[in-house]
C-alpha cells in the first residue's frame, strides 16, 4: 500500500482524516500490527457527510458508531488493514494512550486530549493497523498547549473542568439547568475556548449531538 498519502486520500470521501499514527514501540499494539494509523473528523464538512449517511437517517440507536464500523471495514479491507474502534471493545483498546502515541496528540491543562488540528474537539472514529513499518512524518515539536494562555483552565461555568480533575457530577447538574443549555446546543464551552478548536471548523450540530450522547 502507498503509505499515509493513499490513506489520507481513501479517507477523503467520508469525511476523515489521518489523525495521527506511529510504529510498535511508541505503545503497545495488538499481535502482527507495527504501524497505527488513526482516523477522525477532517472538518469543515464531517456532520453534512454523516447526516447523509443511511445510519443517521435509518433512526436505529447509535448511527455515528454503526458509520464508523462501515466505513473504517471498508478502508481496512481495501488497504489490508486490520480496524480498531474506540468503542464497544470489551476490555477497550486504548485510544487515549494510542493518541499520545502519535506525537500530535497531549494531555491538555483540563486533561482531555488536545491535537495540534482539531484542538480540544479530537475524537476518533477508528483506526487502521497495518503490518508494515509505514513511513512516516516527524511530530511536532511541543504541544500547543505550551505557547497557550490556556483559556480552557477558566472556561467551565461552575468548574467542573480543572488541571486537578473532572467533577462529572457537578457538569451533569449545570446541564440540567437553563444556563447549562448553551452547552447542550453548542458543545462544551471548555472545548470550544481552545485557539485551536476555534479554526477547527466543527458544526454546532455535530457537538450538540455529541452532548445529548453525553448527557442522557
Amino acid at each position: 500500500m502507498g503509505g499515509l498519502d493513499q490513506i489520507a486520500d481513501l479517507a477523503q470521501p467520508h469525511a476523515l482524516a489521518v489523525m495521527g499514527a506511529f510504529h510498535k514501540g511508541a505503545a503497545p499494539l495488538p499481535d502482527g500490527v507495527e504501524t497505527l494509523v488513526m482516523l477522525g473528523p477532517r472538518e469543515p464538512g464531517f456532520w453534512a457527510s454523516f447526516t447523509q449517511s443511511a445510519e443517521y437517517c435509518d433512526t436505529r440507536p447509535d448511527p455515528i458508531d454503526r458509520w464508523s464500523r462501515r466505513i473504517v471495514d471498508g478502508l481496512a479491507n481495501t488497504l489490508g488493514a486490520q480496524a480498531f474502534y474506540p468503542f464497544a471493545t470489551s476490555p477497550p483498546h486504548p485510544f487515549y494512550t494510542w493518541a499520545k502515541a502519535t506525537g500530535r496528540a497531549w494531555s491538555s491543562p483540563v486533561q482531555f486530549l488536545v491535537h495540534d488540528v482539531a484542538g480540544l474537539w479530537l475524537s476518533y472514529r477508528g483506526a487502521l493497523g497495518f503490518a508494515t513499518r509505514l513511513d512516516l512524518p516527524p511530530a511536532p515539536a511541543h504541544s500547543p498547549c505550551t505557547d497557550c494562555a490556556q483559556p480552557c483552565i477558566t472556561a467551565c461555568p461552575v468548574g467542573a473542568l480543572v488541571p486537578t480533575g473532572y467533577d462529572l457530577p457537578a457538569c451533569h447538574t449545570f446541564l440540567d439547568q437553563p444556563a447549562g443549555q448553551g452547552c447542550m446546543a453548542g458543545g462544551c464551552v471548555v472545548r470550544a475556548t481552545c485557539p485551536i478548536s476555534r479554526s477547527f471548523g466543527r458544526a454546532p450540530d455535530q457537538s450538540a449531538f455529541h452532548m445529548r450522547h453525553f448527557h442522557r
